[in-house]
């Protein structure tokens, strides 16, 4: 396979799908490192309309570094105080817009309503920061002078995998029914922040689910519990089997008042026991899978134009996914790109394909051919994807 240089295929050992145990998880919309994710994201999303709207064009961003510092909370049945807000602070770079502290304007305002959309009412307990400056000449060149096909301006590598195995399917079933208008009618005590750890050992399956409940419609310790029964029946029923389900670990048994509990005044653990970062959520995949090959790039807040960091993760998962679909011989496909700053997106330096083969078939020419294909048409469609990112039609995290 010499037409296209940058490209190497192999063969698995065997598919993932044989290995004997796995695990990855999924946090949710209103895990802290998945807001600041979320926030990230609506901060470049509205940089690239403010640019678009100011000069014609995306200009040089990269807003994928932002922190969530916790409050302080006391939780009581049937309600509680907050007695410290929440902070969040935004950095990154971004070129200049026309009016004075437009940036900065722009970054609360994005943060602000992203908040506003995912968390209600909450989000009046964020205090919002702009900590986002001009980048440096060098790398606002890459975009200042974007040629017919953009350059990137990182030398990183992006990651991607086909098909979902049992597990990830499951791990992601399991997250949209907690966050379902169903579940949450249902049970109005399920706060929005939860998590989801998954693990298998050959069919047996296990899942861990950590999520906040929301103090003013617990009742009572006995209440909390029976809530809780409930929601683990209601979630156990959509599950693959044999699997076990186990809702907040940490609760103590015996407990006879709040502290014992998984209690929270918002829904949110950011009220007081955790904070979050950037990347430190899910990938592309909408999952955290280190039983695969995966990129530790934060997706969210960088540029849609240029960032390899955040173009070649969901590259590589579409063409993943298209390599399965499209070539005949493939069971399982995995992709790794890698680029070189200053060169075209289109023209990775290094793209790696390893494949799991159907039982009983080869790597051939007519193989490597309709591989050819589906990376070309992929490359050749970059910028259709970079459009898709900047509209954020595209999941990222």
């Amino acid at each position: 396979m010499n037409t296209l240089p940058y490209l190497v295929l192999e063969s698995a050992a065997r598919p993932y799908s044989a290995r004997r145990s796995e695990i990855c998880e999924h946090k949710s919309r209103g895990h802290p490192d998945t807001l600041c994710d979320g926030v990230a994201e609506a901060v470049s999303r509205k940089l690239c309309a403010a640019y678009i709207h100011a000069y014609g064009e995306i200009r040089h961003h990269n807003v994928d570094k932002a922190l969530l510092v916790g409050g302080q909370s006391r939780v009581r049945f049937g309600g509680g105080d907050i007695d410290a807000g929440m902070r969040l602070i935004v950095a990154g770079r971004a070129d200049a817009l026309p009016q004075a502290n437009a940036v900065s304007e722009l970054v609360v305002e994005a943060a602000s309503e992203y908040l506003a959309q995912t968390i209600g009412a909450a989000a009046a307990l964020f205090q919002v920061e702009s900590a986002v400056r001009q980048g440096s000449p060098n790398l606002r060149r890459v975009l200042a002078t974007r040629a017919a096909v953009a350059r990137a301006n990182d030398t990183s590598f992006g990651t991607g995998f086909a098909p979902y195995s049992k597990l990830e399917n499951a791990v992601l079933q399991l997250a949209e029914r907690l966050g379902s208008e169903e579940f949450r009618q249902a049970f109005p005590a399920a706060g929005a922040d939860f998590k989801v750890m998954g693990a298998r050992h050959d069919e047996r399956f296990d899942f861990t689910v950590a999520l906040a409940f929301i103090s003013s419609e617990v009742q009572d310790v006995e209440h909390y519990f029976a809530l809780k029964e409930a929601m683990s029946a209601w979630l156990k029923a959509g599950l693959p089997q044999p699997a076990e389900l186990h809702v907040n670990t940490l609760d103590d048994p015996q407990a006879q008042e709040e502290s014992g509990i998984y209690l929270t005044v918002t829904g949110l653990s950011a009220e007081h026991g955790d904070d979050g970062q950037v990347g430190r959520g899910n990938r592309v995949s909408g999952l955290i899978t280190p039983s695969r090959p995966m990129s530790l790039e934060a997706a969210a807040g960088k540029n849609p134009v240029s960032h390899v960091g955040k173009i070649y993760n969901v590259l590589a998962m579409r063409m993943a996914a298209d390599l399965v679909a499209l070539v005949p011989e493939f069971e399982e496909a995995s992709v790794q790109l890698l680029s070189a700053i200053g060169q075209p997106i289109a023209y990775p330096k290094l793209l790696s394909i390893e494949a799991a083969l159907l039982s009983g078939k080869s790597i051939t020419p007519s193989t490597c051919r309709t591989v050819e294909e589906v990376v070309q048409r992929g490359l050749g469609h970059i910028e259709e994807l970079c459009g898709q990112l900047a509209c954020g039609e595209l999941r990222v995290y």
